[in-house]
């Protein structure tokens, strides 16, 4: 596995990227894997590849402050992501890991490193619904994946010193809730994780392993997705 540490100047970039690093993956002849790490760093409202966006988002509030709306290739409901909300991402091979190609296998696969990884620094950590990380019954981490032939990536957010009043302010309450949300409120269900974010990337390495940076990222098909794709208003608001 490879790792890639890298933010990229705009929201529309990083989504592209993720999605770049699976195709790439894909695409090509040989066993891939990557972990990447990033965040933004202003707020932004990443939706799922499903999502209704005027059933989840308060595009009108979005709108009127200038924060981006993106829908991502992956599903899962809509997040609000930014500054103090570390992201990452990984590329994983079936070929490696062929038992992944069971979806309740895949999120026990990767929620289970997180949190095994992450609870050396809070051990309260539990794992709730689908791939919820939460703390004392509160989400700070929620994730969602693409599966394609070869490979799958895992992505999601790490909420550790995030404004947690804009998610209220941002999203409607969601459609689908897990069991335990008990119908709370953003208010009393999301936290931040008191880990410092280079403790964060840390564990995040220590759980991956990787062996190697990734140097030669896919820089042309990212740029290919962003116009194409990610500044498109069709694709955002398709649902």
């Amino acid at each position: 596995m490879q790792l890639l540490d890298l933010t990229l100047p705009t929201p529309e970039e990083n989504l592209a990227l993720d999605e770049a690093l699976l195709t790439q993956a894909e695409t090509g002849n040989q066993v891939v894997e990557v972990l990447r790490i990033w965040e933004p760093t202003e707020p932004l409202v990443v939706i799922g590849r499903a999502s209704k966006l005027h059933e989840e988002v308060n595009v009108e509030v979005c709108q009127a402050r200038g924060i981006p709306v993106l829908r991502r290739s992956s599903g899962g409901a809509s997040v609000v992501t930014g500054s103090g909300c570390l992201m990452y991402a990984v590329v994983l091979s079936y070929q490696q890991h062929p038992e992944l190609a069971a979806l309740d296998v895949c999120h026990q696969f990767v929620m289970g490193r997180l949190k095994e990884s992450l609870a050396q620094e809070v051990p309260q950590i539990d794992l709730q619904g689908t791939c919820d990380l939460t703390l004392e019954g509160r989400k700070f981490s929620g994730n969602s994946l693409r599966c394609k032939r070869t490979h799958l990536i895992y992505h999601g957010t790490l909420l550790y010193d995030f404004d947690l009043k804009l998610i209220p302010e941002l999203l409607r309450t969601p459609p689908r809730m897990p069991d335990y949300r008990e119908h709370r409120p953003h208010e009393s269900f999301v936290t931040n994780v008191p880990i410092p974010r280079e403790i964060i990337r840390k564990r995040l390495i220590e759980a991956w392993q990787p062996t190697g940076e990734m140097d030669a990222w896919p820089r042309d098909l990212t740029a290919q997705l962003v116009a194409e794709k990610y500044t498109n208003p069709k694709w955002t608001s398709m649902r």
